[in-house]
């Protein structure tokens, strides 16, 4: 129970780091046994495989042992310094036998009360620091590495700056995985997409006709670390500003991604005037479904010729 509590922890930890990261409730010792048993897709022919870039980003996804791509795999095993940011022993196991002699973990560079800006800051630090070596670097980050990954895109910019070869590759999300698991299509009347600190801070103005993803809801407000639970006094601001948009009994869904094999996404249906109540955890993802028909735009419609072939 201790050990399972303490992953639980660390994920939420790392919630910040690339993505969001899902809580993880196995002991290190199983984790590590089936890190152990994973067997890795090959990798392609050495004239077929990576590219020559001295510094690559990657994502690991958010389930690390069923989601690594094959490309992202050869990836890291092509790393003289492999960095890695992950949400889970299994994931952390899984990635270190991929270059054991070059694998390093940016976790410590975390700090308690610390502002996460200053720690992606160190981490940016460090990656450009191994380029400049001289090192063939890789750095894997959690889900998408672009989604959520301030130190990821920033690395990737600075070193091109630098003069060096830098390239980023796609994983899947914490997005990806919502929309298969709730069963939801983005194209289907659109779907809006914010970062909830970023929504209540900013003059954000909400078409309910849309469907409408909120990240990291159980850190809004809060600009720094913490590792057992963040400061969300500004989540009544949250309901307050939604509810201009939205009637207190609308439905809405608190969503976290499973990280590990056997596990079940987390998939909660309330009313929106309920999630002060709900329990929001810093892995937390608030989805919203439409809360009216779209209405067709005459102007343009008239105007228009649809093809119906």
């Amino acid at each position: 129970m201790a050990a399972g509590a303490a992953g639980r922890r660390r994920a939420a930890d790392l919630v910040h780091a690339g993505a969001v990261p899902v809580l993880v409730a196995i002991g290190r010792e199983q984790a590590l046994s089936e890190a152990a048993s994973y067997v890795a897709p090959p990798a392609p022919e050495e004239e077929d495989n990576v590219y020559d870039e001295h510094l690559l980003v990657v994502g690991t996804g958010i389930r690390t042992t069923g989601q690594l791509t094959v490309e992202t795999i050869a990836c890291m095993q092509s790393a003289v310094r492999l960095f890695y940011i992950v949400a889970d022993p299994v994931a952390e196991a899984v990635i270190r036998r991929f270059c054991p002699d070059g694998a390093e973990s940016l976790y410590d560079l975390y700090g308690e009360g610390k502002p996460r800006m200053q720690t992606y800051r160190e981490m940016v630090d460090r990656i450009l620091t191994s380029v400049r070596a001289g090192q063939r670097t890789v750095v894997a980050f959690y889900g998408h590495p672009g989604v959520f990954a301030y130190a990821s895109h920033e690395s990737v910019r600075r070193a091109r700056a630098e003069g060096y070869r830098a390239r980023m590759l796609p994983g899947i999300s914490a997005e990806d995985c919502l929309f298969a698991d709730l069963g939801i299509d983005p194209s289907a009347n659109g779907c809006q997409s914010y970062e909830a600190t970023d929504f209540l801070f900013n003059a954000r103005t909400i078409d309910n006709t849309a469907q409408l993803i909120l990240w990291q809801v159980g850190l809004i407000g809060d600009l720094t670390f913490r590792r057992y639970a963040y400061d969300t006094s500004a989540m009544p601001l949250l309901l307050e500003k939604l509810m201009l948009f939205y009637p207190p009994t609308h439905p809405v869904y608190l969503y976290e991604a499973p990280s590990v094999p056997g596990c079940e996404p987390v998939i909660r249906p309330i009313m929106l005037e309920q999630i002060l109540a709900s329990g929001i955890t810093a892995t937390t993802t608030l989805y919203l479904p439409p809360a009216r028909a779209t209405t067709p735009d005459p102007t343009y419609l008239s105007r228009a010729r649809l093809s119906q072939g």
